[in-house]
C-alpha cells in the first residue's frame, strides 16, 4: 500500500525508528539489504549496543568496526558497525584534539562514560556523528564510500532529541569542536541527504506513538521517511465472509467444509470454536483497517510487511528486502 509514491533517489542517510517490539531493527536490515541491491555498498549502524545486527544476521558480535554481514542481488554487500559512545568519543579525542594516549587513559579512569552519562547530548552527537561521517566520507572526491547508510536508531519516544543535537547540546557548547561537530552532523540530518523511516505495527498504541513521532519530527524540522508498517496479518475472507464472522453469522455449512478440509471433525465444540476464532479474526482484521487509515492521513508513504509466522531467519530478512524493493522504498 503505498499512500504516495515515495522518491528517495538523493537520500543517502535512512534513519529506521519506532516503538519497542515493532521489529525496527529487523526492517534497518532488510532496508539495507534492499537498498544494495544492483551491486551497491551499504552500511548498516546501530547505536543501542544491543549487537542486534549480528543477532538478525546469525554471526559472531560485531567488532567496533565496518564488517561485512551480507551479499545482496547483483552483488551488492551491506557492511555493518555497532557504534559505541565510548570508541566514538577516541576518536574524536584523536581527531580535533591529537589525543589519543591520553584517551585511552581516561576511559580506563571512566571518565569517558562519566562524561557522556552527564551530559547525554554530547553521546548522541558522538553516534549521529559516526553515521554522517559515513555519508559524507569520500563525497569531496565524487567517490562516495557507500550508497547508502542505514542508521537502526533508537525509539520513537527518543528520535526526535537524539536527531536534534544541535538543540541538545546548545547549553553545552557554543563555540569549539563540539558545537562544529553537531553543526556538521545537523547538515546532514536537515538536508535531503536524510529520511527518517517509522516502523508501527497496526495497533492503537504503536499506531498513536508514531502519529507522535511524526508530529514532533515535523515540528523541529526534520525530514520524514516512510511509515513502515509490519507484521501485517492476511486474511482469506473477502469483506462479505468477514462481516458474517463478525456477526458469528457464517452458515454453518461453510464452517464444515472448512472442518473437513482439514481432517477434523465437525462437532458441535468444533464449530464453535471455529466461530470463535473467525469472529477473533474479523476483530482484528477491523482494528488494522482502522488503524491503517489513521496512517493514510498523514499523508506519508506506507510500506506493508507481512507478518511471517515462522520468525525471522535469513531467507525472511531476503523475502522482506524484496517486499519493500516491489514497493519502491528505495526510490
Amino acid at each position: 500500500m503505498n499512500v504516495r509514491a515515495p522518491n528517495w533517489s538523493r537520500v543517502r542517510l535512512h534513519v529506521v525508528s519506532g516503538k519497542g517490539g515493532t521489529g525496527k531493527s529487523t526492517v534497518a536490515a532488510a532496508l539495507a539489504l534492499a537498498l544494495a541491491r544492483g551491486g551497491k555498498k551499504v552500511l548498516l549502524l546501530e547505536v543501542e549496543g544491543r549487537q542486534g545486527i549480528a543477532q538478525i544476521f546469525d554471526t559472531a558480535p560485531l567488532p567496533y568496526q565496518e564488517s561485512k554481514v551480507a551479499v545482496a542481488e547483483d552483488g551488492g554487500i551491506v557492511y555493518a558497525l555497532p557504534v559505541d559512545a565510548e570508541a566514538a568519543m577516541l576518536e574524536y579525542l584523536e581527531m580535533f584534539y591529537g589525543i589519543k594516549r591520553g584517551g585511552y587513559a581516561l576511559r580506563r579512569l571512566g571518565a569517558i562514560d562519566f562524561a557522556t552519562t552527564i551530559a547525554p547530548g554530547l553521546r548522541d552527537v558522538l553516534l549521529t556523528g559516526k553515521a554522517s561521517e559515513a555519508v559524507k566520507r569520500g563525497e569531496k572526491v565524487g567517490r562516495p564510500a557507500y550508497d547508502a547508510v542505514v542508521l537502526d536508531a533508537p525509539p520513537t519516544g527518543r528520535i526526535t532529541r537524539f536527531l536534534n543535537v544541535n538543540t541538545e547540546i546548545a547549553g553545552l557548547a557554543k563555540v569549539g569542536p563540539i558545537r562544529t561537530q553537531a553543526d556538521s552532523v545537523m547538515g546532514v540530518i536537515r538536508s535531503a541527504r536524510t529520511a527518517v523511516h517509522l516502523v508501527t505495527l497496526l495497533e492503537e498504541m504503536p499506531v498513536q506513538e508514531t502519529l507522535d513521532g511524526l508530529a514532533e519530527l515535523r515540528a523541529a524540522g526534520l525530514p520524514l521517511g516512510a511509515v513502515v508498517i509490519n507484521q501485517v496479518r492476511g486474511s482469506q475472507l473477502d469483506d462479505e465472509q468477514l462481516r458474517l464472522a463478525a456477526e458469528r453469522a457464517l452458515p454453518e455449512s461453510v464452517l464444515k467444509k472448512g472442518l473437513r478440509a482439514a481432517a477434523i471433525d465437525p462437532t458441535a465444540a468444533t464449530l464453535r470454536a471455529l466461530a470463535d476464532e473467525a469472529a477473533d479474526h474479523a476483530a482484528r482484521a477491523a482494528l488494522q483497517n482502522s488503524e491503517r487509515r489513521r496512517l493514510a492521513q498523514t499523508d506519508q508513504p506506507i510500506l506493508e510487511l507481512p507478518l511471517l509466522p515462522g520468525g525471522i531467519d535469513l531467507a525472511a530478512l531476503y523475502g522482506l528486502s524484496e517486499a519493500m524493493t516491489e514497493q519502491g522504498l528505495p526510490g
